[in-house]
């Protein structure tokens, strides 16, 4: 399995890059790197550096013709996100093999005792990944474009996944990739980017707002909500005693659909979120309790394969698109 992160590393980042090197994640540690490391999971607990060239060139020659990136929520550690990975990659091999490859992008979340003290930290650490993972961007943009050292653009399409807390995460890439290393905004580089249970205030894709950069690099943005997600809730209230009131884009939806762009759509979960995670509601993207593709995950499915917005039987989508 391919996977990209900044976590820390027990070995010493070295000055001459050198695929195939082995290594550990240091779990102790929940600082960011600057540095982003292009990655294998070879077997359990094997690890190995792969680096970015030979990293983009096995994508551009493998059989799959798309990608989906997947940012993981918050208090996930490395063997939980890629758990949640094979889970997925087994769901969409069983829709169609070589069709959708999914590839990990694993930040530092916290490793202590204390799920408010996690939360805390974690949010640091999702604010401070964004400069590694803009880095990486870059590497896919100039993959994209051809103008990499191979000089040869990969159609290859470009989808997105962001769960709770990654929402954040993928907010401030973009924020910090448009800040350092674009001219004139960000590009288009995402088919579809899917926002679900998003832990990040719900006015944030509004125009002018921190997260509107989301829709300017996408063709589709789809963000998933359910009032009853109990783990947003905790997260609403973990935020007050911040002075944050405002609702979380997970629980409602955008506040106002009337100030975000035309591409985003607005889906309503709350028939199937604690079906799916009797829990706390939260996790409900991929599969069902009895492991079969779960509503989301079809609806995801079909908008990748069309490219469009798609509507499916028994979930409430209220496609909230402005005409």
């Amino acid at each position: 399995m391919l996977f990209i992160t900044n976590r820390k590393l027990k070995q010493a980042p070295t000055k001459r890059l050198r695929s195939g090197r082995g290594i550990d994640f240091d779990l102790r540690i929940n600082t960011p790197e600057n540095n982003i490391y292009f990655c294998r999971k070879t077997g359990p607990d094997q690890y190995e550096e792969v680096t970015s060239k030979p990293f983009l060139q096995e994508l551009r020659e493998s059989p799959f013709e798309q990608i989906l990136l997947y940012i993981h929520g918050f208090s996930n550690l490395p063997d939980q996100v890629f758990s949640r990975t094979e889970k997925l990659q087994k769901l969409f091999d069983q829709k169609q093999k070589n069709q959708v490859l999914v590839i990990p992008m694993i930040w530092p979340c916290d490793n202590d005792f204390g799920v408010v003290l996690d939360y805390w930290d974690d949010q640091k650490a999702a604010d401070n990944s964004a400069f590694a993972f803009s880095r990486a961007l870059q590497l896919f943009l100039k993959w994209r474009t051809g103008t990499d050292d191979d000089g040869k653009p990969c159609t290859k399409r470009i989808n997105i996944v962001a769960h709770s807390m990654g929402n954040r995460v993928l907010r401030e890439t973009l924020r910090m990739w448009n800040k350092y290393d674009l001219a004139n905004g960000v590009p288009l580089l995402f088919r579809n980017t899917f926002m679900v249970a998003a832990d990040i205030v719900n006015e944030s894709l509004h125009r002018g707002h921190s997260g509107e950069l989301i829709s300017h690099a996408s063709r589709n943005v789809c963000v998933y909500y359910a009032s009853d997600d109990l783990a947003l809730r905790a997260s609403k209230v973990s935020n007050l005693k911040n002075k944050i009131s405002s609702r979380r884009l997970g629980h409602s939806g955008p506040e106002d659909i009337n100030r975000v762009s035309k591409n985003v759509y607005s889906v309503d979960c709350d028939d199937i979120n604690m079906k799916y995670d009797p829990l706390t509601g939260h996790s409900y993207f991929a599969e069902t309790p009895n492991g079969k593709p779960g509503k989301l995950f079809e609806h995801m499915y079909a908008s990748m394969m069309s490219g469009r917005i798609e509507k499916l039987s028994g979930i409430d989508l209220r496609q909230q698109m402005i005409a």
